[in-house]
């Protein structure tokens, strides 16, 4: 017969995080029945909530400007890994002034809590994080990306960014009895789109299965979502929502101190072996930095779960080149914030810095749409290029709205064919700025227009992040258009050095995703589909199988 054990799933460690002191108001300890409690004012939970907001849109951990660094360091790095390094550590230096948030899309804000079970806030405590989601969105210069259902085919722009995920849990840890620790995360649509759940069996669980598995599925993850990537994979889990959620973490290193051996007691542990076999294989597939090279992720994590033996989900999730999170805690001594890095200027390369890039060609995207074409047909794909002049910008909603107007028997708009189009959508714009930060979108969810709206004289030049489908290499073939991949993630210095105006054309009632005419200057990109079908991913993602 059995003896009965309990065993955490997730025994984490102290993870030695540094923090800073935000206030020392609206803690104190009391007694109760001879026992101390550590008594919190709500309003503490709001104001921790907004200003952990507010770090983490704009500042990074030193350890991900650290792993930058090492990329230009490595001359092993291809020119282009180089390049993009170099760019996310200006943008880093851009967004740490506080105006500029890094990224565009400012995310949905996840917080997962733990309370010790001696911590008395008399409150609602989701509804005062919930407000301080509010605050940081309201007073910031963020985007507002949550929309609600009106309806199973309507929906509308919350206008707050709310609702956030929340979860709160009792802290069992010795010692935690009067803590509150906070975890803050904004999740962006093109990471948090790259969160794979695959429903295995044992038969997954041997090495050259394993290794084949990850070669074809982490290719999926493609460059949408802003490499370099910290990736995590979770194999086993008590139901595959729990691993998903435990991938989700351990992308953002919050589990970094578990085990790193298993036991029959039925906890998860990190296979440091694997992750350094991991990382190796990605490193092999020529993806890089999103454009070649070497660095498709910083980092991976493996976390091996226990699982029914009918079972066996696996979980990938990645955090991306906008790599926000941050913990908070409140205790006896104060209310604490992850101390981030506000000096990354120290990241970045001396002047003479030696970087390897390649020939850059300047495009004018003010001459008509034809001459644009039968410049960019002299150049081939991985070309960087430099784009000056208007752009229209149009995604999701503004597409599927000019496709039911096609379907209507309505035109295309004419901009959709004068000029070159961005899937982009902004975040709100400072006082004194031209923009406010105004990255690029994931180019895979207009996928399905491309036919359409190229048959129609449109979209023949198209700029966005990410890799594209097999149709829209065969329409541009057949249409004589272009895909341009601009670098994911540099939002803010896309912001400051690269756009001059920004007006609404169309689609007004569309808030972010309205129809935006922009003027660029020295916008980077690079020729990643042409006119004649070639795409510079189409090598790189294809899979590899081994075999013993």
């Amino acid at each position: 017969m059995a003896e009965f054990f309990y065993s955490d799933q997730l025994p984490v460690g102290d993870l030695k995080t540094p923090y800073r002191l935000l206030t020392k108001e609206g803690v104190e300890v009391i007694n109760l029945d001879g026992r101390e409690f550590l008594k919190v004012d709500p309003k503490v939970i709001e104001l921790v909530t907004e200003a952990a907001i507010r770090d983490i849109q704009h500042l990074l951990r030193p350890g991900h400007l650290e792993q930058l660094r090492k990329i230009l360091d490595d001359p092993e790095a291809s020119g282009n890994d180089k390049f993009v390094a170099l760019d996310l550590l200006k943008n880093a230096n851009v967004s740490a002034g506080g105006v500029l948030p890094m990224c565009q899309d400012t995310g949905t804000m996840i917080v997962s809590a733990k309370r010790g079970p001696q911590v008395l806030t008399d409150a609602c405590d989701e509804e005062f994080i919930a407000r301080g989601v509010f605050n940081a969105y309201q007073k910031l210069n963020l985007r507002y990306s949550q929309v609600s259902p009106i309806s199973m085919w309507e929906e509308k722009n919350t206008g707050s960014n709310l609702p956030a995920q929340i979860e709160i849990g009792l802290d069992t840890k010795p010692g935690h009895e009067l803590e509150y620790e906070l975890f803050f995360m904004a999740k962006g649509g093109g990471s948090a789109n790259k969160s794979f759940l695959f429903q295995e069996s044992k038969a997954l669980l041997n090495p050259t299965s394993f290794k084949n598995f990850l070669d074809e599925k982490l290719r999926l993850i493609g460059t949408s979502a802003c490499p370099p990537y910290h990736l995590a994979i979770v194999v086993g889990g008590t139901s595959a929502e729990y691993a998903l959620k435990v991938a989700k973490y351990a992308s953002a290193r919050s589990l970094d101190t578990l085990p790193t051996k298993g036991t029959v007691n039925g906890h998860g542990y990190r296979d440091l072996e694997m992750e350094a076999q991991v990382l190796k294989q990605t490193q092999e597939f020529g993806i890089g930095a999103q454009f070649g090279g070497k660095y498709f992720c910083h980092d991976v994590r493996v976390i091996r779960l226990p699982r029914h033996g009918a079972s066996c989900p696996v979980a990938i999730a990645v955090s991306c080149s906008a790599d926000r999170q941050a913990f908070a805690k409140i205790t006896r001594d104060g209310v604490f914030i992850e101390a981030l890095e506000t000096d990354p200027a120290k990241y970045l390369p001396e002047v003479g810095h030696e970087l390897v890039e390649d020939h850059v060609v300047e495009i004018d995207l003010n001459q008509p749409m034809k001459d644009v074409q039968a410049q960019l047909s002299k150049l081939t794909v991985k070309t960087h290029v430099s784009l000056t002049g208007t752009l229209v910008v149009a995604r999701d909603s503004a597409h599927a709205r000019m496709l039911a107007d096609l379907e209507a028997g309505k035109p295309l708009p004419q901009y959709m064919k004068d000029f070159a189009v961005y899937y982009a959508g902004p975040a709100k714009t400072p006082v004194g700025y031209a923009s406010g930060s105004f990255g690029p979108t994931t180019a895979g969810r207009m996928d399905s227009y491309v036919e359409r709206f190229q048959k129609e004289g449109g979209s023949l030049v198209m700029l966005a992040k990410g890799n594209r489908s097999k149709a829209v290499a065969e329409a541009c073939k057949e249409n004589g258009g272009f895909y341009l991949g601009s670098i994911g993630g540099p939002a803010a210095i896309i912001a400051q050095d690269n756009i001059t105006s920004v007006e609404v054309l169309d689609f007004e009632d569309l808030g972010m995703e309205a129809v935006w005419k922009i003027e660029v200057k020295d916008f980077p990109a690079f020729i990643v589909v042409d006119d004649k079908g070639n795409d510079f991913y189409a090598e790189t993602m294809r899979p590899v199988s081994i075999r013993l």
